[in-house]
């Protein structure tokens, strides 16, 4: 099996020793008794109000210090689950013909979705430590925990009955988790060697072609030269064996899907901060040559925007072009390919993609569903909205994150800011609202 190198002890006790060489011996640091209070100068008031560090990772780290930037910060979503009642579905708009209702509420902070082979819709987390369960039973619906105690277990996938979790350092599963949701066994973990940064450290993960567990480490940083184990995409073997490297220079992947056709793995890609309100724009990528394909990072940003730092010496035609941009800052998160027979037959195989929507552009954009259709050969034709109105005038009343193509055709989409399911359908199909 392959390790991930270990360079952080290195640097640790490199930035230890330069401390203290730095800090001069006990008795050099005795001094006189200092001066009565009345003669002691207060200290200047810009030094006495300098802002706390920001810890390592934080998504404000590089943001240039001017009024309108300081004004932009994540956006933290409400403390608890949206009530039914109060959720925005009379703001969301679809094209004609299409309908949009509840599936399910009280699903916190609701993020990947998945489907069991008995219909049972699995839901992970990001920032809470559960993975949610949606049973449908007598047209209601009930939402069990079936697992808790994790640490952003963002990435879920399902595979003959095995529910497959990515937290954020190691893998685990629960084998036919959809015969025990009444009483769910601890997960077992299969690989546990994954890196421990918070930032972009929550995995997504997918079941490919190979029947391989595929998911990505990001970047540990806004910008930065990551180590030999950051930013790539991954495969594993289903008992947790044999890891080998996808693809290079991604920054951070909140969503991929396998084409219907072709078998090629495509996935949305969020580029860095604090370099334009406007530039670099996320991106749409597709592995062509797996093992092979590098998509930039540090060095290029959106294909053609090579980093002002780490660019130079360096040209962004060296690496893989993305297919589509997709906006700058929009957080493109989870994508389907559209596989089922319900939507107008324009959908079918065509990408249909939740954005999750800017926190750091002074006039917010995503917070929307959009179809990307593909030509024959796989590449890019037209990106157009599907679902809007998470978005009102430059607030959010909802976060799409994900989207599952259900048995009969509908769509589900996550919504981790209200801790919501909903339900996209079209023509006259309806179903019991929960």
């Amino acid at each position: 099996m392959t390790h991930f190198s270990r360079p952080c002890a290195l640097v640790l006790a490199g930035t230890l020793g330069t401390l203290l060489a730095a800090t001069p011996p006990a008795a050099a640091q005795q001094q006189a008794a200092p001066p009565p209070a009345a003669q002691q100068q207060a200290p200047p008031a810009a030094a006495a109000q300098q802002p706390a560090p920001l810890p390592p990772g934080s998504p404000l780290t590089g943001r240039p210090d001017t009024e309108a930037a300081k004004k932009l910060a994540p956006v933290a979503p409400p403390p608890v689950a949206t009530a039914a009642d109060k959720l925005p579905i009379d703001k969301l708009k679809t094209p004609k013909g299409f309908t949009i209702d509840l599936y399910a509420s009280g699903v916190d902070n609701a993020r990947t979705l998945r489907l069991g082979d008995k219909g049972t819709v699995f839901v992970s987390s990001r920032i809470k430590d559960k993975i949610h369960a949606i049973v449908e039973k007598g047209g209601t619906r009930e939402v069990k925990v079936v697992a808790s105690g994790l640490h952003r277990p963002n990435g879920i996938v399902l595979h003959k009955g095995t529910l497959y979790i990515a937290e954020l350092s190691q893998i685990s599963k629960i084998d036919n988790v959809e015969d025990k949701l009444d009483n769910p066994p601890k997960p077992t973990v299969i690989f546990s060697d994954l890196p421990k940064d918070e930032a972009h450290g929550w995995k997504y993960l997918t079941i490919g072609p190979d029947e391989k567990l595929y998911f990505q480490v990001g970047a540990p940083c806004n910008i930065c030269m990551p180590s030999e184990r950051h930013s790539k995409i991954y495969r594993l073997n289903l008992d947790g064996s044999g890891l080998e490297v996808v693809a290079h220079g991604i920054r951070q992947i909140v969503g991929m899907d396998w084409h219907p056709v072709s078998k090629q793995l495509y996935f949305t890609e969020h580029q860095r901060d604090w370099l334009s309100e406007d530039i670099p724009e996320d991106k749409l990528n597709r592995v062509t040559q797996p093992g092979k394909d590098n998509f930039g990072f540090p060095y290029c940003h959106q294909g053609n925007v090579p980093d002002p730092e780490f660019g130079w010496g360096r040209s962004c035609g060296e690496f893989t072009k993305p297919l589509t941009l997709l906006g700058p800052h929009a957080a493109p998160l989870g994508m389907r390919f559209y596989t089922g027979t319900m939507f107008p037959a324009a959908y079918r195989n065509q990408i249909i993609l939740a954005r999750h929507g800017s926190w750091n552009r002074t006039t917010k954009i995503g917070g929307d569903l959009v179809l990307v259709k593909l030509k024959p050969d796989g590449t890019f034709r037209s990106m157009e909205p599907f679902v809007t109105g998470f978005l009102q005038n430059n607030n959010y009343v909802g976060r799409p994150v994900d989207v599952l193509v259900m048995k009969d055709g509908s769509l589900l989409v996550s919504d981790d800011y209200n801790g919501a399911v909903y339900r996209v359908s079209y023509g006259p199909q309806r179903t019991a609202r929960r």
